[in-house]
């Protein structure tokens, strides 16, 4: 167990399970991830930085890819959520889809490496 994992534990359902199913999307898309903390908050590292980070807030889940221009590039697809530039927002009842939180991991990913 790390940061992620013990952040998560304490969360009720459904919103633990969807911040994990993001969790473990990451972590297939960059099995070399580690956990720590990013910002104050739980976060998933490569290369010892930020890669991805999950929260859950008082009304809305929160994915942090700490890159405006990784939201940018997947705002299109997007449509129904809540975006800023650090953050996208949604629900347990509306997840993001398996395959825009993949994208966001890779963009990420090679931001960190192209640095």
């Amino acid at each position: 167990m790390g940061s992620v994992d013990d952040s998560l534990a304490g969360l009720p359902e459904p919103e633990r399970g969807c911040l994990q199913h993001v969790g473990d999307i990451a972590r297939a898309v960059v099995p070399e991830a580690t956990e720590g903390m990013s910002y104050g908050m739980p976060a998933l590292k490569y290369e010892g930085k930020p890669l991805l980070g999950v929260v859950m807030a008082a009304k809305h889940l929160s994915v942090f890819p700490f890159s405006p221009a990784v939201i940018d590039a997947v705002a299109a697809r997007l449509e129904g959520y809540s975006l800023s530039k650090g953050t996208i927002r949604f629900t347990a009842e509306h997840p993001l889809p398996d395959d825009v939180v993949e994208d966001i991991v890779r963009l990420r990913r090679a931001e960190i490496l192209n640095k």
